[in-house]
């Protein structure tokens, strides 16, 4: 199995933080978001490498913190070359840039290099080497209202049947929490997804439309998650966590 954290985004929302430095750099109780995705991907011992695909505005970054970091795990740094906002390939376009640069062809976890969470990942895995089926880790907000900032999961016996990006109205309260695992399988969907045209910007789309063709699993937490897309969820995440 191989990683891949995605930090490409340009977070715009977080200026004038994130205005120098990547997202996923920015640290939590005094250490790099990535840095706690890593500790929990280091313990798992199928995955072979780490990869971390970024973009040519922050390559510098993520090369002058892995300088510095020593992990039980290779990490590589791959550029997707996109150097905007508005050039930016999305997260399934980066996944799938990622699958050609490097011809990967095994199975993959894909986490989303704004996440916080303390769920083991090691269960996740276990999970899905049982039935090698696709997986999503999902959380409950308990809230309607939050999960309209989220991709709502309608789920029934396990799997997904119903999947609706950021909606108006959510049909539930529980959210991907944008940790995924596709077996090798999947991978040739995913760049059939993109030469379908369809938007390969959010990995939620993906999975929308996966759904209804391939049987996708459900891992629900109940441990805490944080989605850093805001300032007052940076504070509250530094704040638990700092607790701990």
């Amino acid at each position: 199995m191989d990683a891949i954290i995605l930090a490409a985004g340009y977070a715009t929302r977080l200026y004038p933080l994130t205005e120098k430095t990547p997202k996923p750099l920015l640290k939590i109780a005094g250490k790099p978001m990535m840095e706690h995705i890593i500790g929990k991907l280091d313990s798992i011992d199928a995955i072979k490498k780490i990869y971390v695909i970024t973009n040519d505005k922050f390559e510098k970054n993520f090369n002058e913190w892995l300088e510095n970091f020593d992990s039980n795990k290779p990490i590589e740094i791959i550029n997707d070359g996109t150097s905007t906002n508005d050039n930016r390939l999305g997260a399934v376009g980066d996944i799938n840039f990622l699958i050609k640069q490097k011809k990967l062809g095994d199975d993959v976890i894909a986490i989303a290099g704004d996440n916080l969470f303390e769920l083991s990942l090691e269960e996740v895995t276990n999970k899905f080497r049982k039935g090698n089926n696709n997986l999503i880790v999902a959380y409950d907000v308990k809230s309607k209202n939050l999960a309209k900032s989220y991709g709502v999961i309608k789920v029934e016996n396990s799997l997904i049947v119903g999947f609706q990006e950021k909606p108006a109205n959510p049909e539930s309260t529980l959210v991907s929490t944008g940790i995924y695992i596709f077996p090798r399988k999947t991978i040739g969907l995913i760049e059939k997804y993109i030469s379908q045209g369809n938007n390969a910007d959010k990995t939620g789309d993906f999975i929308a439309w996966l759904y209804k063709r391939e049987p996708v699993h459900v891992f629900v937490t109940d441990k805490p998650w944080y989605d850093i897309g805001s300032f007052e969820q940076l504070e509250d995440a530094n704040k638990k966590y700092k607790s701990h």
